[in-house]
């Protein structure tokens, strides 16, 4: 079998001045691990000039496009990583998957306004990438077979000059704005309760959105909220009129190697002001009856997701109700793994668990029903994944939660969390607000 060729360059903790020669790139993007501070993540990958874009057209079903995305995948073709060096992309996909990409998926209503306008789903084909591997501490090209060596050699050498990269600072035109009174997010938690009551579901995830004019480069305002908010699963998306800028702590998949491993959040508590209360704020998320049921609850459904794609018996749960802290909140983090079946793979995969259910509620089409009755507009970016996929079949993802959408002068970024039957609703509408506030008080405050 063909291998990728590799070329050794400096290790860099951080890949934003990897990043900035690829900027204003046709289909740059970044997939960032947030290191040197946020440590789970090992990776960081970032590519750009993809052969081609694939976007669903607009009556494509979900699977008739994720075999598209297969094809492609099969004409640049399967290539390996040299034994000495493990690497977690050959070259491949890159891209996202809007959460209304789930309606493609399942038979769903659509009553929700989409006035944002992003694709329901958007993949770049690359034939190269940058790696940083922090484990190792080493940083790689990564070149497919298929890719020319003058292509080669013009990438070495864009990344072996040292270069000053200039960009326009982002700003804010005015603060942030909730979308929903607090009055409107009153009834919507009741109107839940009393689904829940009647028996209809166990749990939804309800969101609100906040909006606010900008202008500017997008890449300012993601390096400036990852300098406060860094966290494992980071992404910024270059597109069309503007970007995608992903804070996620949430892996959704990761195929690696035919095992499968998701890591759903559930159970948010505030970080305290000091070591005392912060330390109080965790255990009392430790302890909480509630937020380990509601836990409990998405694992069991990501359990049902994952057995529809692997082997029977495989299916298991290494790790429950874990701790994982952040500079804003503490969450409240299990571990759901498998073992891929014979003949799937990971478009199959992700067919079977998409959208993520931290992210819906339990049944899980019944919640996202319940999710298109009561938030008046498209969650668009806001709960879908940021995700590759290589030639390989290896594929890692996140749930995009803690998100920003920068689009035509316009910043979106949206909060929500699990309502249950005993949810207090003003302690909801809350948490909403504090999953984000970083994001946007840090836009909020004008740098100097």
């Amino acid at each position: 079998m063909p291998v990728c060729t590799l070329y050794a360059l400096e290790y860099k903790p951080d890949p934003a001045s990897w990043f900035e020669r690829i900027r204003h790139a046709h289909g740059a993007v970044l997939l960032d691990s947030g290191r040197p501070v946020a440590e789970r993540g090992r990776y960081d990958l970032l590519s750009a000039w993809p052969l081609s874009i694939f976007e669903p057209d607009a009556n494509e079903s979900g699977a008739a496009f994720f075999q598209r995305l297969r094809q492609a995948l099969e004409l640049l073709g399967r290539a390996d990583i040299p034994d000495d060096c493990p690497l977690p992309f050959a070259g491949g996909l890159i891209g996202l998957l809007a959460y209304d990409f789930g309606r493609r998926l399942e038979a769903l209503p659509n009553r929700a306004l989409d006035d944002l306008a992003l694709p329901a789903a958007r993949f770049g084909l690359y034939p190269w990438a940058l790696i940083n591997d922090h484990q190792l501490k080493r940083c790689h090209l990564v070149f497919h077979p298929s890719l020319g060596d003058i292509d080669r050699q013009r990438l070495i050498r864009l990344f072996e000059t040292d270069a000053e990269y200039e960009h326009q600072p982002f700003e804010l035109q005015a603060k942030f704005t909730a979308e929903l009174e607090l009055n409107g997010y009153k009834q919507a938690v009741e109107k839940i309760q009393r689904y829940i009551q009647e028996g209809d579901c166990y749990q939804v995830n309800f969101a609100q959105r906040f909006q606010a004019p900008c202008q500017g480069d997008e890449w300012d305002a993601y390096r400036r909220v990852r300098n406060v908010c860094p966290t494992p699963f980071s992404g910024f998306i270059a597109l069309d009129g503007g970007a995608i800028a992903s804070f996620s702590p949430e892996r959704f998949l990761r195929l690696e190697e035919g095992r499968v491993e998701t890591r759903p959040i559930k159970g948010t508590r505030q970080r305290g002001m000091d070591p005392h209360t912060d330390a109080e704020q965790a255990q009392a998320l430790l302890a909480s009856d509630k937020d380990r049921a509601e836990n409990l609850m998405i694992v069991d459904l990501m359990r049902n997701d994952l057995g529809r794609s692997c082997r029977i018996g495989s299916v298991q749960v290494p790790e429950l109700f874990a701790l994982e802290s952040y500079p804003n909140v503490h969450h409240l983090v299990s571990c759901v793994s498998g073992t891929l079946a014979d003949g799937q793979d990971a478009f199959d995969l992700l067919a079977g668990s998409f959208p993520g259910g931290s992210i819906t509620g339990a049944p899980k089409i019944r919640a996202m029903q319940i999710i298109d009755e009561l938030e008046a507009t498209s969650r668009s970016i806001y709960c879908g994944s940021l995700l590759y996929i290589d030639v390989r079949g290896e594929m890692d993802s996140s749930i995009a939660i803690r998100t920003l959408l920068i689009k035509d002068q316009l910043v979106t970024c949206w909060g929500g969390g699990g309502i249950v039957a005993d949810s207090d609703w003003h302690a909801e509408y809350e948490e909403s607000i504090g999953k984000v506030k970083v994001l946007m008080e840090v836009l909020e405050t004008i740098p100097h």
